[in-house]
């Protein structure tokens, strides 16, 4: 079937990435749509639309100022309705902010212009294309504020630069790729709703900090700080300065009355630095450092090998009662089969996944391999696939942002009779998508009924907009097993 691509191109006109991401997911959605993608028209990206054929040459002739709308559709009429669609909502996004409300933000279009706006701030969020995000990083610890930079592909030598900038400043650079953290418990980027709380937490990963800041909430204990140090900070490479200075700020904190680390195995050079410095911390620390056994830190500091080990440690400390979630498990069918499936929009819980099976004795598979074991497959092994990798999200948004990218391979693993089990994260709180388990149930009642067993774990809080307890509900009803946690799963 012959479909039409078409290309619109918006001239000097700049969104940030998520905004763009969510819009071409709801131009897709629209009937007789084969996709759709909205992106600034920088070389990488527009290499991107080429490999998708989605590339004309209107689309070829924009720069990196520009906005390319690439549409490919069954006809004329589903083209027109489609850029129309896409239209709307870039025009809605340049409505200028109420006013009534005190709002500001129509009116600040560079960093110096916020800053004169709010002096009192002390934290920018970078979230530009990467040959923008170092200069507006350096603006910013220039102007004597905390970045966090969610843009990713950033230089390790550019990474290493902006951070020893910030030590020497008095200052935190968080990320780059960091997207999730928790400033005076106020959620930022890809975060759920939680309380303030005495625990502080650093942490290496996104939907890690997640994991643990929903597990925590659950037992109501709160946190008073997530700060996140990306993915790199701990490697030899950096030299984990990110995560040295704010082990030192979480130990001065008076908010703070326990420090929790939660990352991959530091680099071999690097990790003595990290243990010297959390054992000579004032307060209580514990760690978990997903892939290294607890014995290897060798020091007296607390190491678990899983986020809900971790998460019951540090409720106990803190005197609450161990962590419960009514979990009906009735005995497991096995009705055929004998492989795993894990299909994750988390990539941390696709590693702690791994470490679980692993741990169990299990072969395993992962296109996100944590060791060595995990990235050879062999007829024997389960296989835990992180969807957000850059094969599955090339030119379309993370599966955090649009649950249809888990659709096909969903689907995929409930029609292999090789499959008995498939296990799934499903990622609530703000910036994530208002439904991820709508696709879930389609995708699970398209089937036809005889499937395998599907366990799942919904990493959010009851008070995130999504409504944690209307997910649950949706996916029991139609047949999934939901438990409390990503390892219990």
């Amino acid at each position: 079937m012959s479909t039409l691509v078409r290309n619109l191109i918006r001239t000097a006109f700049y969104l940030d990435s998520v905004a763009l991401m969510r819009m071409s997911s709801e131009v897709s959605a629209l009937n007789n749509v084969d996709e759709a993608v909205l992106m600034i028209g920088t070389d990488a990206n527009k290499s991107i639309m080429r490999d998708a054929a989605l590339l004309t040459d209107d689309g070829q002739n924009a720069t990196s100022r520009d906005l390319i709308v690439a549409i490919r559709a069954g006809d004329e009429a589903a083209l027109a309705e489609a850029f129309a669609a896409a239209s709307a909502l870039l025009d809605a996004q340049r409505k200028p902010a109420a006013a009534d409300h005190g709002s500001v933000a129509s009116e600040i279009r560079t960093l110096g212009a916020g800053v004169q706006q709010l002096p009192d701030a002390n934290l920018a969020l970078i979230s530009t294309p990467p040959q923008f995000a170092v200069r507006e990083a350096r603006a910013a610890l220039a102007a004597n504020l905390n970045t966090l930079i969610f843009s990713d592909n950033i230089s390790l030598d550019d990474e290493r630069s902006l951070k020893r900038d910030a030590h020497d400043r008095g200052l935190l650079v968080m990320g780059p790729d960091c997207g999730t953290a928790y400033i005076a418990s106020q959620p930022i980027a890809f975060a759920n709703a939680i309380q303030p709380g005495p625990v502080g937490v650093i942490a290496a990963s996104g939907t890690g900090l997640q994991e643990f800041a929903v597990l925590m909430d659950a037992a109501g204990v709160g946190l008073s700080h997530g700060i996140g140090v990306g993915g790199r900070d701990l490697s030899d490479a950096i030299g984990a300065i990110t995560t040295l200075d704010a082990i030192e700020l979480l130990d001065n904190d008076t908010n703070t009355d326990q420090i929790v680390l939660i990352s991959k195995p530091p680099g071999p050079e690097t990790a003595p630095k990290i243990i010297q410095r959390l054992a000579a911390a004032t307060k209580p620390v514990f760690a978990c450092l997903l892939g290294l056994e607890p014995t290897a830190t060798d020091t007296d500091i607390p190491t678990f090998t899983t986020l809900d080990e971790l998460a019951q440690a540090v409720i106990a400390h803190q005197g609450k009662a161990a962590l419960a979630m009514p979990e009906q498990i009735s005995a497991p069918r096995r009705t055929r089969g004998w492989r795993i499936d894990g299909l994750y929009s988390g990539g941390t819980l696709c590693a702690e996944a791994q470490l679980v099976m692993q741990r169990a004795g299990l072969a395993v598979f992962s296109n996100a391999a944590l060791n060595a074991q995990a990235a050879e497959q062999s007829p024997g092994s389960h296989r835990l696939i992180d969807l957000g990798a850059d094969e599955f999200t090339q030119g379309r948004a993370h599966p955090m942002l649009d649950p249809l990218v888990r659709a096909e391979p969903l689907a995929q693993s409930l029609e292999d009779p090789d499959v008995a089990v498939v296990l799934l994260d499903v990622v609530l709180g703000f910036g994530a998508h208002d439904d991820p388990s709508k696709v879930i149930v389609e995708t699970l009642h398209a089937s036809g009924g005889h499937n395998p067993v599907v366990v799942a774990h919904v990493c959010g809080t009851q008070q995130d907009p999504q409504g944690l307890d209307g997910q649950i509900n949706a996916l029991t009803n139609a047949g999934v097993v939901v438990v409390r946690s990503n390892a219990r799963a």
